[in-house]
């Protein structure tokens, strides 16, 4: 890599830190590929950096439109001369005064301000219901740039590889063909499948402050790992994969709204679980699957059937994780009697408050692992 100022370095490793959150699958040698481009080129300034680390930094042409809206977002603070450095210290919610006029007025400008590399790593792991309105279309606009990997699974067909145990058959099919005499030692190993993921989110009132981002969450779902399925519990069960099918998330979202009767009502899990197994789970679609309930566990129906419908589904899904919103806070602790009957059945009880815990759930819902 060609000699470079320190600051240049550095600021390109955290644009390639900002890209990779933002779902860009950055080159492991990216951003000294970038420096030599820059090096290349002669001066490093915003044009010249940014047709670098577009040629650079970017894997296809999906990528390029998240790469734009990265880019200016971190270096919408930058000051440009001889080489690329942040003249400023971005005022957050952390480091903004707090005292007299001037703590209204860095307040004022924090919100106004377009949004740093900074600012964004704060928002990621705020709660989402605490979000202003802002804050919240940007968190937003992440979890719809969201790339679901669902488990992979052993596929009962084996494909020809090169490594693996002989496929005996096809060497002595060619054998007959060459007098008996094999020529060439075929190879074949076990193929893979993607899992199905099942989402049922609960639009009950005490969660109607997650809701919409949960339905951003299904909506990438659906658009990422075909096969899916989203179904809305509350006091009844409400399928939503073809209204999240669309490919503008808003209008998806308004296409939920208009179908789901029972939005900010009262909760009935045990009634909805059961339900979807009945008419669904047991045909097939949680055979297998990576079922994923998204709910704060408020139970207004019997807490019994609700543990006799999550043991029903353990059995039938290859994992189970339940999605809390509340169980990040501090001294938080399952009480309810619907989480005490469902958490026995439940191979991982995570964190759903913010975009960092949904990242995490991705990686949660790509574990080949049964239990946690």
């Amino acid at each position: 890599m060609s000699v470079a100022a320190p600051d240049l370095v550095r600021e390109l490793t955290g644009l390639a830190a900002a890209l990779r959150r933002a779902g860009v699958g950055v080159p492991s040698a990216g951003v000294a590929t970038t420096v030599d481009a820059l090096a290349a080129l002669g001066t490093p300034d915003r044009s010249a950096t940014y047709w670098a680390g577009r040629l650079t930094l970017c894997s296809g042409p999906d990528d390029l439109g998240v790469y734009d809206q990265v880019f200016d977002l971190w270096f919408s603070r930058a000051e440009w001369a001889g080489d690329v450095h942040r003249g400023t210290v971005v005022p957050t919610y952390r480091d903004a005064p707090e005292h007299g006029d001037e703590a209204d007025a860095a307040s004022e400008e924090a919100r106004t301000a377009p949004p740093t590399a900074s600012r964004l790593e704060v928002l990621r792991h705020r709660d989402v219901a605490e979000l202003e309105a802002d804050d919240r279309r940007l968190v937003h606009t992440l979890v719809r740039r969201l790339a679901l990997r669902p488990a992979l699974r052993r596929a009962r067909r084996a494909r020809s590889s090169t490594r693996g145990r002989t496929d005996v058959r096809r060497v002595v099919r060619e054998a007959v063909r060459t007098g008996g005499e094999p020529v060439r030692w075929h190879r074949r190993r076990a193929g893979v499948r993607t899992r199905r993921v099942v989402l049922l989110l609960d639009v009950s009132g005490s969660m109607r402050r997650y809701a919409e981002t949960y339905l951003l969450l299904g909506h990438a779902l659906v658009r990422s790992a075909p096969g899916s399925e989203v179904f809305s519990i509350g006091t009844r069960l409400t399928r939503l994969t073809g209204a999240l099918g669309a490919g503008d998330p808003q209008r998806s979202v308004e296409a939920v709204a208009q179908r789901v009767a029972d939005w900010s009502g009262g909760t009935r899990l045990g009634d909805q679980v059961k339900a979807f197994l009945d008419g669904w789970g047991c045909r097939g679609l949680a055979r297998g699957a990576v079922v994923v309930v998204l709910s704060d566990g408020w139970e207004r129906g019997d807490a019994t059937l609700l543990g006799e419908q999550m043991a029903r589904l353990q059995r039938l899904a290859h994992r189970v994780v339940w999605v809390n919103p509340n169980r990040a806070r501090p001294g938080y602790e399952p009480a309810t009697a619907g989480l005490r009957a469902a958490l026995p059945h439940v191979d991982a009880f995570v964190d759903g408050h913010s975009l960092a815990a949904l990242e995490a759930l991705v990686d949660e819902i790509a574990r080949g692992g049964r239990r946690a």
